[in-house]
This record gives C-alpha cells, sequence and structure tokens, in this order.
C-alpha cells in the first residue's frame, strides 16, 4: 500500500487535503483507493491467497449473522468523515445503517486481511483510524497458508486490546458483535500449484 500525499497523476488537488469528493474522481482500475485524514491510500488487487481466505470468512460470517446485521465484503466505503473513508475487506453493521452508497457511520467489526502491501498499515493507521472513529471490534487476519491467524481486538478506551486468537487448527469462540464459531485453517483454500505469475 502506498500513501500519497501528492496525488498529480491521478488528477487530483495539489496543497490541500483530499476529501471523499475527491476520491469520486479516481478510476476503477484495480486499485483500492481509500483516505485517511485528508491522505490518499492506494492498494494494489490482492492475491489468491487473501481473496480465498476473505470468501471463506465471509460465509462463516453471513452464516452465523442475525437478521438484523449484515455482513459486507469489500470494496464497499465506510465513511467516517469528510477525509477519512476506509474501506475494510469485511465488515459488519445494523443492516438499516447501509445506504446504497456506503456506510456512513462506524460498523461494529472491521476485519482486515494482511498482504504484504498492507500488514503495517493495518496494525497501525488503520488500528488507530478504527479505534478513533469507535469501531468496538477489530479483527486482523493473516492468510499465509502455512500459518493462518486470527487476532481479535476490543476497544478499551481509545485503544483495542487484544483479546484473543487462534492460529491454524485452533478454535476461536467470539461473542460480539454475534456469537460465530472459527478456525483458521478452515479459511484456506489450496490449490495444487500456484501459478506465481
Amino acid at each position: 500500500m502506498v500513501a500519497m500525499t501528492t496525488a498529480t497523476v491521478l488528477g487530483l488537488p495539489f496543497g490541500r487535503p483530499l476529501t471523499v469528493d475527491d476520491l469520486e474522481t479516481l478510476p476503477d482500475d484495480g486499485h483500492r483507493y481509500e483516505l485517511l485524514d485528508g491522505t490518499l491510500l492506494v492498494s494494489p488487487a490482492p492475491g489468491f491467497p487473501h481473496q480465498s481466505v476473505q470468501g471463506q470468512l465471509h460465509i462463516a460470517l453471513h452464516n452465523a449473522c442475525p437478521e438484523h446485521l449484515y455482513v459486507m465484503l469489500a470494496p464497499f466505503a465506510v465513511q467516517f468523515s469528510r477525509s477519512t473513508e476506509l474501506q475494510p475487506d469485511l465488515l459488519v453493521a445494523e443492516l438499516h445503517a447501509f445506504t446504497h452508497k456506503n456506510l456512513p457511520t462506524s460498523p461494529l467489526l472491521a476485519v482486515e486481511i494482511r498482504s504484504p502491501s498492507t500488514a503495517l498499515i493495518d496494525r497501525t493507521l488503520k488500528r488507530a483510524a478504527y479505534a478513533r472513529h469507535g469501531v468496538p471490534h477489530y479483527w486482523i487476519v493473516d492468510p499465509n497458508p502455512e500459518a493462518p491467524s486470527i487476532t481479535v481486538l476490543e476497544l478499551r478506551g481509545e485503544d483495542y486490546l487484544e483479546t484473543q486468537s487462534a492460529q491454524g487448527e485452533e478454535d476461536l469462540s467470539v461473542a460480539e458483535p454475534f456469537p460465530v464459531r472459527l478456525r483458521p485453517s478452515d479459511l484456506v483454500v489450496r490449490i495444487p500449484e500456484l501459478n506465481t505469475d
């Protein structure tokens, strides 16, 4: 992921923090464009391990989700403010809180699935942003096929506290935002020979 303070290559304004209106002008080119405190975050399209874990986790959460909540896959914008719009890999929110375009309030759960290009941002900048905007539950998922893991963080005061984690075959049972039982290894989809191209 690249944090861009000048985005002249994208035709964005120079010399001022960006807003959600500026995001509307960006191309649909396979990149994920997010805005954090007026700074553009650009990440490339994710690979197979990331996407397959995202899909499996979506199925598991969707199957356990009560009717008044909804599990949404990225890309889908969470507009925290005029200067911050993020797209968690998965999010859970009250169904009535969604609009056709975005979620204009904090979700109950934000999930980020680590990629080599996003790991540091997920652990630092996004964690701080989610905490500042009152997201009560934040999960970081490592899709590494050899050691998949889920780390559960809960908002305590102004920062997150790691309350649970599971790796590989370990079971993980969470109660919030709704009860669900997961095993990181069940999220991994293995293909016989991964083409590295």
